[in-house]
């Protein structure tokens, strides 16, 4: 068992900020990833998974638990008969890929998410009209206790959230597809990588989506378009010129940058159409919501 101590997370979040994890490892197959667990519950710690770092903001002063990022069989995929395994830690890019490629469709949705397997059930991730729960057969979910095979519903998956919490984590799923002609499948990940490209800031730093959309006619982006905010920075962060729904490291951006726009964000919408934006992405480290 290999702990590191005091890895800078800012290496593993996309938008390259956070601090040190107290421990870090990188389990690669079930038995680790127990054996991590149990470590980490006689050592007092919490336990958190990166992927691969987008959907994701690290205190500035650290991260006080241990810090696992999924390898080897834990990343590994493969399909067959109408059905995808993937590891936890398994990139959708390479699950869409091998779904593509066994001719199994359901899954281009994930085309715009830049995650993990894990990631996306832990949050129900979800773009164009889809998300995992539309595609989740079952999840298995390690703690220091054991291992359960959970469908949606006891996963809890609504829109961007599930039941999961840290100590829980996703050690492989099973996506549930349906035939379809592989060159459909590229051409309809085209599209969506065209559409993705002319929207969003793909070439910048960002964790992705800010906000969820509330109950209006505006979505989140447009909302905080209207307010006022593209291209708003404080510090080294910038919401987004393209994308109001977007923060990205315009140059040597600290995570307390990002908070501190996102308080703004949501300053700005309470007053102008008296909606309480609520955070899609996830926060790490603080002991309490440091968006209060």
């Amino acid at each position: 068992m290999n702990v590191e101590r005091d890895v800078a997370l800012s290496r593993f979040t996309t938008l390259g900020t956070g601090g040190p994890a107290r421990a870090f490892a990188r389990p690669a197959s079930l038995p680790e990833l127990q054996e991590l667990l149990r470590w980490g519950r006689a050592e007092s710690l919490d336990v958190a998974v990166v992927g691969l770092g987008s959907n994701l903001l690290a205190a500035d002063d650290g991260v006080d638990a241990l810090v696992l990022r999924l390898e080897g069989e834990l990343a590994s995929v493969a399909g067959s008969d109408g059905a995808l395994r993937a590891g936890g830690g398994a990139t959708n890019a390479v699950c869409l890929h091998r779904a593509r490629d066994a001719g199994l469709g359901g899954f281009e949705f994930a085309s715009a998410i830049p995650g993990t397997i894990g990631g996306g059930i832990w949050m129900n991730a979800g773009a164009y009209g889809s998300d995992f729960a539309a595609v989740l057969q079952r999840a298995l979910v390690v703690t220091a206790d054991g291992a359960d095979w959970l469908t949606g519903a006891e996963l809890g998956l609504s829109y961007r959230h599930s039941d999961l919490r840290h100590g829980q984590v996703v050690a492989a799923a099973e996506l549930r597809l349906v035939p379809r002609p592989s060159e459909e499948i590229r051409a309809e990940v085209r599209d969506l990588n065209a559409r993705r490209k002319e929207a969003q800031p793909t070439n910048k730093r960002t964790f992705g989506s800010v906000f969820k959309n509330p109950e209006h006619e505006l979505t989140a982006g447009r909302m905080l378009e209207a307010c006022g905010l593209k291209g708003h920075r404080i510090g080294g962060a910038r919401i987004s010129p393209k994308h109001a729904n977007f923060i990205e490291n315009a140059d040597g951006a600290r995570t307390e940058d990002a908070l501190a726009l996102m308080r703004e964000a949501m300053r700005r919408a309470r007053e102008q159409f008296g909606v309480e934006l609520r955070h899609e992405v996830e926060l790490l480290g603080f002991d309490a919501s440091p968006l209060l």
